[in-house]
């Protein structure tokens, strides 16, 4: 009887075994397909990145005759009259870098003083933020181009179409997010470090750059991605609040301008779009684990 209870058992444990180990192999040829799907647009961009204008209309998914032909698109684009590439180039590096350290250091300071207010207003305010991230932002697009001129012709200050004032908005839409991440990471900082650094005679200002920010630096950095990567490659915001033939650039407002009316130049859009990923995607491979990290000691803690 055992005998025959034990033969029965077998196969089922063999079954159980054989799925297990299947797993793995389908998740894992899962996960491949996928990368392929979201790895396609940026492979078609490549390729023909490489290609003139009348290959691509031709053959968009052949292979590139010659791949000399990017660094003829490239020389192009620099020496186009309309528009202003590096000048663009140079506008996405100043307005990605100062919301950058507007963002983090406005959301950094606001999420410290909203943890440690122990008091109802706090956990409203916090909680206003946490709604700020669900609104659609084509709900309050247009409004916000009319309250930004408003404004603009109350103090006598142009909104529409500078620096201070796509940075501005980018402090509006980006330090939810950023609050959101860095409350979290700041409720385990213990307090006694605080009340140490006060009892030692700093200040708040101090306590807070010499104390709390050091310790946020796994969220900081996560923070700043993340955002860098919003701001760069944003198009929308700057459409409304620069225009597209404004004094004041950023990169997707240059590659749009080399599709016309009439005439749309696939090459030079394509090469421009590539230029344009270069820098994040450098960005991202060498910044991924510090993401990564402030993603999980975000969530333990």
């Amino acid at each position: 009887m055992n005998l025959q209870h034990t033969k029965s058992v077998q196969p089922v444990e063999m079954a159980g075994r054989n799925q297990n180990r299947a797993w793995p192999v389908i998740l894992e040829i899962a996960g491949i397909l996928l990368f392929l799907l979201f790895m396609a647009p940026f492979l078609m961009v490549l390729l023909n990145s490489a290609k003139t204008a009348k290959e691509i209309i031709f053959n968009p998914v052949a292979w590139p005759g010659n791949w000399a032909q990017i660094f003829q698109n490239i020389k192009m684009i620099f020496e186009n009259p309309t528009t202003d590439y590096i000048g663009a180039f140079f506008d996405s590096v100043i307005i990605t870098v100062f919301s950058l350290a507007v963002i983090s250091i406005f959301s950094a300071m606001c999420a410290w003083a909203l943890v440690r207010n122990k008091k109802k207003w706090s956990t409203v305010v916090f909680m206003v933020f946490v709604a700020a991230m669900v609104i659609p932002f084509q709900v309050v697009m247009f409004p916000l181009v009319k309250w930004f001129k408003m404004v603009g012709d109350f103090i006598h200050i142009p909104l529409l179409g500078t620096y201070h004032g796509i940075v501005f908005a980018y402090l509006g839409f980006g330090c939810s997010m950023s609050i959101f991440i860095l409350h979290g990471f700041i409720k385990n900082i213990p307090l006694e470090l605080e009340e140490a650094a006060t009892i030692d005679g700093c200040s708040q200002a101090r306590t807070f750059f010499n104390v709390v920010l050091p310790l946020l630096q796994p969220a900081f950095i996560t923070v700043l991605i993340l955002n860098g990567i919003w701001i760069w490659n944003d198009f929308l915001l700057p459409l409304l609040i620069l225009g597209s033939n404004g004094r004041v650039q950023t990169i997707p407002l240059a590659v749009t301008s080399f599709a016309g009316s009439y005439l749309k130049q696939w090459d030079l859009i394509l090469t421009s779009a590539l230029l344009a990923m270069l820098p994040i995607i450098v960005l991202f491979i060498f910044a991924q684990r510090y993401i990564i990290k402030g993603m999980v000691e975000g969530s333990i803690k």
